[in-house]
């Protein structure tokens, strides 16, 4: 076929050029295919828990459909044929339907961690989402089944004795009946990246699941659905069927998608596939990154992604700054570089982090992708200049990721940042924290130390610091004490206690505190009453007001709106939020909530009671001004 393709599907970066025209094959070669699956791999392994779960659950319900059709058919034909004849329409439900199946994960997600773009921990993490709520959706489906009155008699028993046939089966046979099932499945999704319409689609995924039942295969989901429905209707003991009937049929599935079709499919692709999954700067995962994802640094390569591989220099002070909009987030970046010309070695990294589409282009001379990256580099241009007005060494990079906030802690992981300046807008990063995974345990793990900025202005001229001591605190000083050098900025330091009765013990502390951290120059202020309305009104004069974590972490409550502070809403100066990392036994990260472990010296809380709470013997600060 000469000329040029009109399918919008088609890559016409592969043409093979013979003279002046440019000759098209009629189908997608393997290398075509094997970018298109990576490409939705791309997308599922991106999907938050809940969007996966969810799929998956509805993934196991449709299941449902096949083993009441086939039951009930079974049960009124004389033929086994007519029985399976309306097997696949529950698979046809969710092939077409895009819902997420574990059998049809054998090929995607794998297809991602061979090539280290994902790591083992989160191909895991998402086979077992999917194989949850594929079980889910046909445990409940089992139940509508035998409770709703859904089949008479004689289809009842057809069910029950599908289950009791494969309990009887032995399980190396049950083992590789499975792997021919996975292989038939995985085929499926393979040959669907390769067809070009639905009828093809539909013909295809109809013919290969009706081989299933004809060929006495089986599918790990259909006999899960099986026995509970065995289980609930005859009363017998689920948990032997579970290890000796559906453990084989998981393995078989698994070792038949993964072994005889995705390693099969992808060593038979060139080279060149990498080239188009991602731009050609792509830099896979290291082999411990692989096999332990986060624990060793990323878990996820992006999809843009033009950080450099940094060696860390034990003498400079990084300050990572993640900006989700260069054209607002000036404030954070000049604030950024204030900090770091407060060092001999002070350097600046600016990483735009884009929200990118679910849908992304797996072909690197894509439009959208070459415009990304070319007007993102436009807008760090202003980043730059504020870095040479400071005279500060600053980097940039773009980073295009449908998990941006996550990001923000894998590139502190590998960058090993000392300090990370983020502005808290509701529209920028914060936003895309919703819907994505494990944000509240990622926060309560930081890497490094985090200072939050609330933008007003970000005018550093009349710093406010209340401090009940704490290592939060500590970050305040150690910044604050940099704004004084750099920015001549005014401070007062703020104490509150209960009462009056106990003002002269808190500016001893605040005298003490101020000279611990070598901060000179401080005007002392000690107020007692309510914490946030004493803050408030000693902020009224200030143009910047700095504040620690409490007690159950900053991040984690930011994550989860339920830091509430209503002072950082009561004031019209800016706010910043220091929160340094802390660890969690292996029990609170299990069975309690997310306390902090580390409290050398007073920590401030700002929870229900609006009190300041002092640590029992610290350091011999004056006594807790709010016992209760």
């Amino acid at each position: 076929m000469a000329g040029t393709s009109s399918d919008p599907d088609r890559d016409d970066g592969h043409a093979a050029h013979g003279g002046a025209e440019a000759v098209l094959a009629d189908h997608f070669s393997t290398d075509e295919v094997y970018q298109r699956v990576v490409a939705d791999a791309d997308h599922e392994v991106t999907s938050g828990t809940r969007e996966l779960f969810f799929s998956a659950l509805a993934a196991g319900f449709a299941i449902t459909v096949t083993f009441l059709l086939y039951a009930s058919v079974t049960a009124t034909a004389d033929t086994k044929f007519v029985g399976v004849l309306l097997y696949p329409l529950g698979f046809v439900y969710i092939i077409v339907g895009g819902y997420q199946l574990y059998t049809e994960n054998t090929l995607p997600p794998v297809a991602l961690t061979l090539e280290r773009l994902v790591s083992v921990p989160t191909l895991v993490r998402h086979w077992l989402i999917v194989l949850a709520g594929n079980f889910l959706g046909g445990g409940l489906g089992a139940v509508a089944l035998a409770y709703g009155g859904v089949f008479d008699p004689a289809t009842a028993s057809v069910a029950a004795e599908f289950a009791r046939k494969g309990i009887a089966t032995p399980a190396s046979a049950l083992f590789v009946k499975a792997a021919f099932a996975g292989l038939i499945v995985a085929g499926v999704v393979w040959i669907n990246f390769a067809v070009r319409d639905t009828t093809s689609r539909l013909l295809v995924v109809y013919l290969a699941f009706l081989a299933i039942p004809m060929g006495n295969l089986y599918h790990v989901v259909v006999s899960f659905t099986e026995v509970v429905y065995l289980a609930l209707t005859a009363g017998v003991n689920p948990v032997p069927a579970l290890g000796g009937f559906v453990l084989p049929v998981l393995l078989g599935n698994t070792l038949g998608g993964v072994v005889l079709v995705t390693v099969v499919n992808y060593y038979q692709t060139s080279d060149r596939r990498l080239q188009i999954e991602r731009f050609s700067d792509v830099r896979r995962l290291s082999p411990r990154e692989w096999l332990v994802g986060p624990l060793a640094g990323r878990s996820y390569v992006p999809v843009i992604d033009t950080v450099e591989e940094i060696v860390r220099d034990p003498e400079a002070y990084r300050v990572m700054v993640p900006i989700g909009n260069p054209r607002t987030e000036s404030g954070v970046v000049e604030l950024a570089c204030r900090l770091a010309s407060a060092h001999r070695k002070g350097k600046v990294h600016v990483v735009h982090v884009v929200q990118a589409p679910r849908r992304w282009s797996a072909d690197p001379g894509d439009d959208e992708q070459a415009r990304i990256r070319a007007e993102s580099n436009r807008l760090l241009a202003d980043a730059r200049a504020i870095g040479d007005r400071h005279d500060v060494h600053l980097e940039t990079s773009t980073v295009v990721t449908p998990r941006s906030f996550e990001e923000v802690f894998t590139l502190a992981r590998r960058t090993s940042p000392d300090l990370v300046v983020m502005d808290w807008d509701r529209e920028g990063l914060w936003g895309s924290a919703r819907a994505e995974r494990a944000l509240d345990e990622l926060a309560n793990r930081l890497p490094c130390d985090f200072l939050i900025a609330n933008d007003r202005g970000l005018d550093p001229s009349r710093i406010l610091l209340p401090t009940a001591g704490g290592p939060d605190s500590d970050l305040n000083a150690e910044v604050v004490r940099a704004l004084q050098t750099v920015a001549n900025a005014e401070v007062e330091l703020l104490h509150v206690v209960a009462d009056e009765a106990d003002e002269p013990a808190g500016r001893a502390f605040l005298r003490d505190w101020a000279a611990e951290h070598d901060l000179t120059d401080v005007s002392v202020t000690v107020a007692s009453g309510d914490v946030e309305s004493a803050i408030a009104a000693a902020a009224a004069d200030s143009t910047m007001l700095f504040m620690g974590a409490t007690e159950q972490g900053l991040l984690s409550r930011l994550v989860r709106d339920s830091l509430h502070l209503d002072v950082v809403n009561d004031v019209e100066c800016s706010v910043l939020l220091a929160e340094r990392p802390s660890d969690r036994s292996l029990r609170q990260r299990l069975f309690g909530p997310p306390l902090r472990d580390r409290r050398p010296a007073r920590a401030y809380r700002a929870d229900g009671d609006d009190a300041i709470r002092a640590e029992p013997g610290d350091r011999g600060d004056p006594a807790d001004p709010a016992e209760e």
